[in-house]
């Protein structure tokens, strides 16, 4: 009896499940989730959000714990407590559209009301987001490799470089992709200092970088008001689909300009904001379980995700320059393209960084933040266009792979 317990025991401690078959995945992605620890952690890449997925990443691939999943040898199933998370939070699309409340709580629109036109910009940086849609449909035809549309609209949304949308939007499309997709997402917003730099100085003359724009005008408060209720009315009346993310994201923003409740402002800011970043974190983490994550999709959604948001960052230089080139009169420093999109507001920081490298005394962030804060809306609206266009769609691309097939 002794020795039948003892071999129980070993039977159930995590070396013999890192031995078993797939657990050397398991231990692979265990030193992915350790490397976005160090991440977060010794060079300061999006640490609020890093440190809670790579500690879920840990977690989920522990042999026999069953915290991400459904424990085989309980006679009720019982479910891990991240699982929980993820089922309640989201699996429904919760927790992204919180944390789009708490986002309008701490933004700004105040630089898009006096500048309307860099609405512009933060659209065009949404190109990124169509482009690599197309790209995974191509790379679908690769063996090994095997993106539908529901799964190109989820990796296309990555190129918006805003985190909740991805996840909302995979998760309603392609959930099984979660993982790879979050990962991609903040990864490369954890990484704007570094991607974004080289595209801008390659895509401007320093001509164009030292160019200074007008102060911004004064914004009411009647119009700080005005402006969520009228974003809202749009998008329910033109896209319907878009309004979970965009209504929460109004709603968050209205308490804060109102005035008149700036308890629920100070709750949505703060409270409401850094318990659900930490549910969401561990509950994407989660996803990353090495019999989901290592394989070419992975692979090629990185690549994708990168391609997408380098494209997404020239478009908005690009559209700039095209801009100036309409209206002389009023130049708009291309630099202030690239906060298009929608990394708040660290994009819009690299702009003004950049655009004091070429001169000390020139301020874009201002500037900067009104692109900036488009893109989030304009990831928000691209959201509700894929998931309005992509479930009647499917069919159709379908249809056409065995003539396209003939080409690759």
């Amino acid at each position: 009896m002794i020795g039948q317990a003892f071999s129980q025991l070993w039977q159930t401690t995590g070396l013999v499940g890192f031995m078993a078959a797939g657990g050397l995945g398991n231990l692979v992605m265990i030193l992915v989730g350790l490397v976005l620890l160090y991440l977060a952690i010794k060079k300061g890449f999006e640490p609020l959000l890093l440190i809670p997925i790579g500690f879920g990443c840990i977690l989920a691939n522990i042999p026999f714990a069953y915290i991400a999943g459904i424990d085989p040898t309980s006679a009720a199933g019982d479910a891990g407590f991240i699982k929980i998370l993820y089922d309640m939070g989201i699996k429904t699309g919760l927790f992204p559209i919180l944390i789009f409340m708490g986002v309008g709580a701490m933004t700004d629109f105040g630089p898009l009301i006096a500048n309307p036109k860099t609405l512009l910009l933060g659209a065009a940086a949404q190109l990124g987001i169509f482009f690599a849609l197309i790209g995974a449909l191509v790379l679908s035809f690769l063996p090994g490799i095997n993106f539908d549309l529901h799964a190109a609209a989820s990796i296309g949304i990555i190129g918006g470089a805003d985190g909740p949308t991805a996840i909302y939007v995979t998760s309603r499309l392609a959930p099984d992709l979660l993982g790879s997709i979050a990962v991609a997402a903040y990864s490369y917003m954890a990484l704007v200092p570094i991607i974004q730099p080289p595209i801008m100085r390659l895509l401007t003359t320093k001509k164009e970088r030292l160019i200074k724009m007008e102060q911004l005008r004064p914004v009411s408060k009647v119009e700080k008001i005005f402006f969520p209720i009228s974003v809202l009315t749009i998008c329910a009346i033109l896209l319907p689909s878009a309004t979970p993310l965009v209504g929460s994201l109004m709603f968050g923003n209205l308490a804060k300009e109102c005035g008149v409740v700036n308890r629920l402002s100070d709750t949505m800011q703060n409270a409401l904001m850094n318990i659900v970043t930490i549910f969401l974190g561990l509950s994407v983490g989660s996803k990353m379980q090495a019999d989901q994550f290592l394989n070419f999709n992975t692979l090629g959604i990185l690549a994708l995700g990168l391609i997408a948001f380098a494209f997404g960052t020239a478009a908005g230089v690009l559209i700039a320059k095209l801009m100036n080139k309409l209206d002389p009169k009023h130049p708009v420093n291309p630099l202030i393209g690239s906060a298009g999109v929608s990394a708040v507001p660290m994009a819009a920081r690299v702009s003004s960084k950049v655009g004091q490298e070429a001169n000390p005394h020139n301020f874009l962030l201002m500037h900067a933040m009104g692109p900036n804060v488009a893109g989030v809306l304009g990831s928000a609206v691209a959201a509700g266009v894929l998931l309005a266009v992509v479930p009647y769609m499917e069919p159709l691309v379908n249809g056409l792979r065995p003539a396209l097939a003939v080409f690759m």
